[in-house]
């Protein structure tokens, strides 16, 4: 492995010594006080960083005195074991016993995503217990939600406030990499959610040492934007995103609402230096949602992107909701699905309804530039009472459209239970202190005042408190309570069609182009690719009750799956809530 430059942080020396360093631009004096009470001064260096050797080691616990007054954690803290007002602790990454070191990634397009929050599966421990069942399924890699530290024992994972330090609730930094290590060892990828665009709202003061960490004129849905304009700021969010990869072994990084990231050049800078860090042969992934859909970020060092507008069209044949953004969705659905399944992204330039222009074009970008999926954590865990697709849509609707997510050339991703049917819901849960806690509750149910269903201030006090134990509870995949033969069929559906795409699909992806889409009725699509060997995939897909004219297969052609679409005898005929992918082999 390439070794790692460290700036911030406390970095253990060759000697047993450790080298602590915290930009303070805004402090007069800096400190650290380590956990037996001792308090060594910080010497000032070049652009406000402030620096110190001591002689400890790895275990040690140290907070930073500001001007004499203010004791802080680390902001690059390794490990927080007593949560985010605890001290910081001191790690050596170079010591974890690997088992898996020839272990060099896998490529993109084997790419399979199970996305899941480690919290609610039972922390890093409960993760790689249920790794077998994955690798079963068909999964290649699994994306942890993030797991930096956040306030309290259990968060949705978008208020940490430590970017370098893995949850304590889940477990200890060497519990985590047991866990990366023995996903190699069964040939799954590690995907890492990462949040570089705010901070949590509870137990960050980079505010109050160093203010330019923050802009003024720019603020987000979170407070003031991050000023990625200053280079010690950039620094810091590179040297975390080279920390998973190369201190943890990650395969993969899924950058979060990167559109509420200012400046663009710091993305395409850390993926420059992500590639440069890593040694030849191995892979490694990065992968963005942007609401901005900027087709020309996937030229420029990363592989692909969430793909919302195909979630939202789907969304949007599947229930016929049209509130929110699923606005931009609710005229001419079914054109959108087939733009998307030929150029990748629907919006590539045309204004949505707020009246502005959104996206580039994209149709030059191959399939695999895009994730494809029917859910995932905020398409639920943002909806009021956290629905499950399946207790919004007809059954045979979303296992029709699982054909064509599960079957086409895009990267396809299931979320946590949806594999067995999970009805439970997924929701934004926190555990903040009672303060912050009301009025996260308060703004959680003022967020929906503007839908139809939730006008009444009654009904909007119905929907869950995020601060409730019972929330997070109830928001945990249990298999326990539900019909065993209907999950057991649901599991049995996926996995058939994940087999499919890794004997059928996988193979021939390297190189794969549209080969162009038509609509044969309301709701339904027939799109097809040429694949990187010559063959050409088609999937037929049929959202609506009723049977739509599609053209026969082509005579030598191999139907790989069939849902329904044999209920008519005619070939030509594809009945409603059916889907099927026709494989033309190359000769």
């Amino acid at each position: 492995m390439f070794e790692m430059t460290r700036l911030h942080g406390a970095t253990v020396q060759h000697d047993g010594a450790t080298c602590f360093s915290l930009w303070a631009p805004d402090a007069d004096t800096v400190a650290v006080k380590l956990g037996d009470g001792s308090v060594h001064t910080m010497h000032h260096q070049a652009s406000g960083w402030y620096s110190a050797r001591v002689n400890c080691g790895p275990g040690t616990t140290y907070r930073f005195l500001i001007n004499g007054q203010l004791s802080v954690p680390d902001p690059a803290s390794r490990y927080q074991p007593q949560g985010v007002d605890g001290p910081s602790c001191v790690l050596d990454p170079d010591a974890f016993a690997w088992q898996f070191n020839e272990w060099k990634g896998r490529p993109w397009h084997e790419t399979v995503i199970y996305e899941l929050h480690p919290g609610a599966c039972g922390g890093f421990a409960g993760i790689q217990a249920k790794l077998p069942e994955l690798v079963d399924l068909g999964i290649t890699a699994i994306e942890l939600m993030p797991v930096n530290e956040c306030p309290g024992k259990h968060n949705w994972g978008y208020d940490g406030v430590f970017p370098f330090a893995p949850q304590s609730s889940c477990g200890t930094p060497d519990d985590l990499r047991r866990l990366i290590d023995a996903a190699h060892g069964y040939g799954l990828m590690v995907f890492m959610d990462v949040v570089y665009n705010h901070f949590g709202p509870h137990g960050n003061y980079l505010g109050e040492y160093a203010k330019s960490f923050f802009r003024d004129d720019i603020h987000t849905p979170w407070g003031p934007a991050i000023d990625f304009r200053n280079s010690q700021v950039c620094d810091f969010f590179c040297e975390n995103a080279l920390m998973w990869v190369l201190d943890y072994r990650i395969d993969g990084l899924r950058l979060d609402a990167v559109h509420a990231i200012s400046e663009m050049d710091f993305l395409t800078n850390l993926a420059k230096r992500v590639r440069s860090a890593v040694p030849d042969g191995r892979h490694v992934h990065l992968m963005l949602e942007n609401e901005n859909n900027q087709a020309s970020l996937l030229a420029e060092g990363f592989d692909a992107q969430w793909n919302d507008d195909g979630h939202h069209a789907l969304h949007v044949l599947l229930t016929g909701e049209h509130e929110s953004y699923y606005q931009d969705f609710a005229a001419d659905t079914t054109i959108k699905l087939a733009r998307c399944l030929k150029e990748g992204f629907i919006y590539q330039g045309e204004t949505t309804r707020k009246g502005a222009s959104r996206g580039e074009p994209s149709g030059h970008l191959p399939p695999t530039a895009f994730i494809l999926f029917l859910q995932n954590h905020d398409q639920i865990g943002n909806r009021a009472f956290g629905d499950r697709l399946i207790t919004l849509a007809d059954h045979r609707g979303v296992r029709a459209a699982l054909g064509l997510v599960l079957l086409c050339p895009m990267i396809p991703m299931l979320f946590m239970g949806e594999e067995w049917g999970c009805e439970q819901p997924f929701l934004f849960f926190t555990d903040h202190n009672e303060e912050l806690g009301r009025a996260v509750r308060e703004g959680r149910r003022n967020e929906f005042s503007d839908f139809a269903a939730f006008a009444d201030e009654m009904i909007r006090q119905r929907i869950p408190d995020p601060n409730s134990h019972s929330t997070f509870v109830t928001s945990v995949p249990d298999r326990a309570g539900g019909n065993q033969t209907l999950q057991d069929d649901w599991l049995a559906y996926y996995r058939s069609l994940l087999r499919l795409r890794h004997a059928h699909i996988v193979p021939r992806l390297p190189g794969t182009l549209s080969d162009g889409t038509t609509i044969p009725g309301e709701k339904a699509v027939s799109a097809c690719w040429r694949l990187g060997d010559g063959s050409r995939l088609r999937i037929d897909l049929n959202l609506s009750e009723n049977p739509v004219v599609v053209a026969a297969p082509d005579p030598g052609s191999k139907i790989i799956h069939d849902y329904r679409a044999s209920l008519s005898k005619d070939p030509t005929i594809l009945p409603g809530y059916s889907s099927r992918a026709i494989l033309d082999q190359a000769t």
